[in-house]
């Protein structure tokens, strides 16, 4: 009871990488609440799944392991985690903000009449004192995300019931190996225990996985055009930079809306969350929206023509120019001093 839950998907016998980032945002909370952190898995053909899930310090793992599980359908999860969550008694919930993710945990809310805050940006824990009543509230669960379409950055609490669930896109949590050796315990859940036959009315006839095409997520290097790039034409200058140096090309919202970029190269709050080794910004006004989705590059660089932009007060290094002039002596001398 009172322990840190992570929901893990599953993807071709594979931990999805954004279960993998919550497990190690879910050790470091656990730490905090000094309590254990707890790893739930339902799917099919699951044996040794547990070796995936250990090093990112899970203390114990749920394994529904069944082939009516998978793949993910909504009645049978649902059920599964709901009763689960109802005879354990979780802390906190946290799931992925995916496709699954986002069908699952606003059912698991509603099951058990407790608060979830989509989309999370950082999860902290603290206190919270009520201001009319004077009543105190320790260690609660900080959900922290963009609101009002990002003007302000807003920290949401669920002081009264539980558990305290959150949803967290891919990349905004770094993913980190707590141990190697780390061993926990292994729990099997039997899925009847909650299943019944009203949860497969629905049948999965035929499915149809398409690979993703672009992945920037896992770029060391990104080029990424705004608006001011101004055209199509243009961002033919980043791709150009990107190949030299080995990168990917990505955009703002404002240049997918402008057509500049195809949109599964987006980076920002409604796009892709990165966190490459090196971020060019090109004509990238930098509103909060953006920065939400790059800002833990370790290196960003930043080319605008606005010496007042907000994306120049993140960056390590800015260069106030034309684009369409900078960018090809940033490829010449890249080439020049390179072997």
């Amino acid at each position: 009871m009172d322990n840190v839950f992570v929901y893990c998907e599953i993807e071709e016998g594979q931990v999805a990488e954004v279960s993998l980032e919550l497990l190690s945002k879910g050790r470091f909370l656990a730490d905090k609440l000094n309590c254990r952190l707890e790893a739930v898995v339902a799917g099919a053909g699951l044996k040794d799944v547990e070796n995936q899930i250990f090093p990112f310090g899970a203390d114990v793992i749920h394994v529904a392991d069944d082939k009516r599980l998978a793949p993910y359908q909504t009645l049978p999860h649902s059920a599964i985690v709901s009763g689960l969550f109802r005879q354990e008694k979780p802390y906190v919930g946290l799931f992925g903000a995916t496709p699954a993710g986002r069908d699952l945990a606003p059912r698991i809310a509603s099951s058990m009449k407790c608060g979830l805050t989509a989309d999370c940006t950082a999860l902290e824990i603290g206190d919270h004192t009520e201001n009319k009543t004077g009543k105190e509230y320790k260690n609660l669960l900080y959900q922290i995300r963009p609101a009002f379409g990002g003007n302000i950055i807003a920290t949401i609490i669920n002081p009264e019931t539980r558990p305290q669930l959150a949803t967290v896109r891919e990349g905004v949590m770094k993913k980190e190996v707590f141990s190697a050796e780390h061993k926990g315990e292994v729990k099997r859940i039997d899925p009847n225990k909650w299943l019944n036959d009203e949860d497969f009315v629905v049948r999965i006839v035929e499915r149809h996985i398409e690979k993703r095409k672009v992945n920037i997520k896992n770029a060391g290097i990104i080029v990424a055009g705004g608006y001011g790039v101004g055209s199509r034409e243009n961002f033919s200058l980043l791709y150009d930079l990107a190949g030299v140096l080995g990168g990917e090309v990505a955009g703002s919202r404002a240049a997918v809306d402008g057509g500049f970029v195809e949109h599964e190269r987006q980076v920002g709050q409604t796009g892709v969350t990165v966190r490459p080794k090196l971020y060019i910004a090109c004509g990238i006004s930098g509103q909060i929206q953006h920065r939400a989705g790059m800002d833990q590059s370790a290196i960003i660089i930043s080319v605008n023509n606005d010496p007042e932009a907000p994306i120049n007060r993140i960056a390590d290094y800015t260069i106030i120019g034309d684009l369409t002039e900078i960018i090809p002596k940033m490829i010449k001398y890249y080439q020049k001093n390179t072997k």
